[in-house]
């Protein structure tokens, strides 16, 4: 999309970020904002969709590997106004690339319902026989 530019980086604008996990609806209120640059850091990849006219960050995502053989994309959220114009598939195609160049083809994500079609047009299919699952926080 003209005016967006897509940046794999390892540090960002905290309140952007926040505003963006707001967006997301992953944002809770005992949240620390202060955790989010090793979020960043942390991550094997983090893209940043930049709104170039304006500097607006309004996208990002990110991806959890070991370097080594697997990877999962997670926390991919475009603020509302800037959806349906191709940011969101720019941050994935972008996250794609840098695994792919690294040798790790096998790649993941958990899709939210309604979205499947965004995630079958970037290649991704279900993953037959495959429940996912989330710990419930009990031992």
């Amino acid at each position: 999309m003209a005016g967006i530019a897509v940046r794999i980086v390892k540090e960002w604008e905290l309140q952007a970020l926040v505003n963006l996990y707001k967006a997301g609806g992953w944002w809770q209120k005992d949240h620390d904002p202060q955790h989010i640059p090793d979020l960043v850091r942390s991550s094997y990849a983090f893209a940043v969709a930049v709104h170039e006219p304006s500097g607006r960050s309004v996208g990002m995502g990110r991806v959890i590997s070991d370097g080594i053989s697997d990877a999962y994309i997670q926390d991919l959220v475009v603020l509302p106004e800037f959806r349906e114009m191709g940011a969101g598939r720019m941050i994935v195609s972008a996250l794609l690339r840098f695994c792919v160049s690294r040798n790790i083809n096998w790649i993941a994500l958990i899709a939210e319902p309604g979205t499947e079609d965004f995630y079958a047009r970037l290649g991704f299919l279900p993953m037959k026989d495959h429940i996912p699952m989330k710990f419930r926080g009990m031992l």
